[in-house]
């Protein structure tokens, strides 16, 4: 039920310098309306059970490409992403992911948790919000995401990285601070290494 900042996200994909093979979009909440944004927008549209880790793997299942690029509906991408991604292919990487940045409107604690995220995405894992892509034989051979409604990529990213680099991109993705703005900032940020633990 996020048509709204959907629609910016196919937008921008549609904006991009290079053209996308195919853009498809895995709704949980299985909404006329938001079939009616894709279709506006050229997206293949398809309903599904509302489990994140399922949808991710539906969306892979159908794709065709060789690579692959995961995407939540509220991220506003870089200038030119695609480039950055072909560079890490091109580098010998079996994929990567963009570098966290808060969206507007931003606070002070942004200032802080952004080095802090960048720091635990080199150590640890970095999450889906991020613009995770990868090569389409490296996903299914890393099992693809786990079929959970949350954490569903941390199993992914530890199988790609035995198949060879996962590579941090410099551009950064922005990611809506909505949560943070609702729930406190530290109190967000609590939550969610909570839940990772």
């Amino acid at each position: 039920h996020d048509e709204g900042k959907l629609a910016d996200l196919l937008r921008q994909l549609q904006q991009l310098p290079d053209s996308l093979l195919e853009t498809i979009v895995v709704d949980g909440a299985r909404d006329a309306a938001c079939g009616r944004v894709c279709q506006q927008y050229g997206a293949q549209w398809l309903a599904a059970e509302p489990c994140r880790g399922q949808q991710l793997r539906l969306g892979a299942a159908v794709a065709r490409g060789d690579a692959l690029w995961f995407l939540h509906a509220d991220n506003r991408l870089p200038p030119d992403p695609l480039s950055a991604m072909q560079l890490a292919f091109d580098q010998g990487a079996v994929g990567g992911y963009f570098r966290f940045r808060f969206d507007r409107p931003r606070a002070w604690p942004a200032l802080l948790l952004e080095p802090a995220i960048a720091f635990r995405c080199r150590f640890g894992v970095p999450y889906g919000d991020q613009g995770l892509f990868m090569r389409r034989n490296a996903y299914w051979n890393a099992g693809g995401h786990s079929p959970w409604p949350l954490f569903e990529e941390v199993a992914l990213i530890e199988g790609l990285r035995q198949q060879g680099r996962f590579v941090p991109v410099r551009q950064p993705i922005h990611v809506d601070p909505r949560r943070w703005h609702r729930d406190g900032w530290w109190r967000r940020t609590w939550v969610n290494r909570n839940l990772a633990l």
